[in-house]
């Protein structure tokens, strides 16, 4: 019984080239190329497919948040990113979002035919230098938020987010709705529990824990 694949891409000329690929898998049936994260959509809602081939980067809107509105649908697909470089924060997020594929376009091209039927089986086919970063610094973010849950308060947290993503007193006080002379009591107490002076060294403390 063959796999039906949707290969989605900006670049026409690599869609072709997968599709040639899998020409020579019986078992792998192309059923679409897109080349926007809109058709894809439409393709994928039409035709649920078995498995989703989709790079990161389209002109529309990102590969993971096309697999973020296709988790809203009861569909049997399966996504597999296929992307030229991956980041720890690309990473992180398809984690987060349940990829089961992520790998790179640089791959020996025999092996994606046997990551399509990996992944078709239930099974994971994962980028390992990526998404072993991805997941370290996963940890380091969950232990550096395990370790001020403990010190801080919950608004005094979300401050720290906050400066940490460079804010101002100011847009830290529009955002979480304080005034702005609550916001500075809030990072008085956070300087002092954690013993740090200003900005730049929350920041630093906030970047080296991976909380940012």
């Amino acid at each position: 019984m063959s796999l039906t694949v949707v290969l989605a891409d900006p670049h026409p000329i690599f869609l072709l080239g997968i599709e040639h690929l899998f020409s020579s898998e019986p078992d792998l049936q192309v059923v679409a190329r897109c080349n926007t994260a809109g058709d894809t959509l439409k393709t994928v809602r039409s035709h649920r497919p078995d498995l989703l081939v989709l790079d990161v980067h389209f002109p529309d809107r990102s590969g993971l948040q096309l697999i973020r509105e296709l988790k809203g649908y009861s569909l049997p697909t399966r996504s597999i990113l296929l992307t030229s470089i991956i980041d720890d924060t690309l990473a992180l997020e398809a984690l987060r979002l349940g990829v089961p594929g992520v790998v790179l376009k640089t791959m020996p091209p025999h092996l994606l035919p046997q990551c399509l039927r990996k992944v078709a089986a239930g099974g994971q086919w994962l980028e390992k230098e990526s998404v072993g970063h991805a997941v370290e610094k996963m940890l380091r973010r969950e232990a550096g938020a395990r370790r001020l849950a403990n010190i801080l308060t919950p608004r005094e947290i979300e401050t720290v987010h906050l400066v940490a993503k460079g804010q101002s007193n100011r847009e830290i006080a529009d955002k979480l709705g304080l005034r702005e002379g609550t916001v500075k009591i809030h990072l008085h107490n956070v300087y002092k529990k954690l013993g740090i002076e200003n900005r730049v060294d929350l920041t630093l403390y906030a970047q080296k824990r991976g909380l940012v």
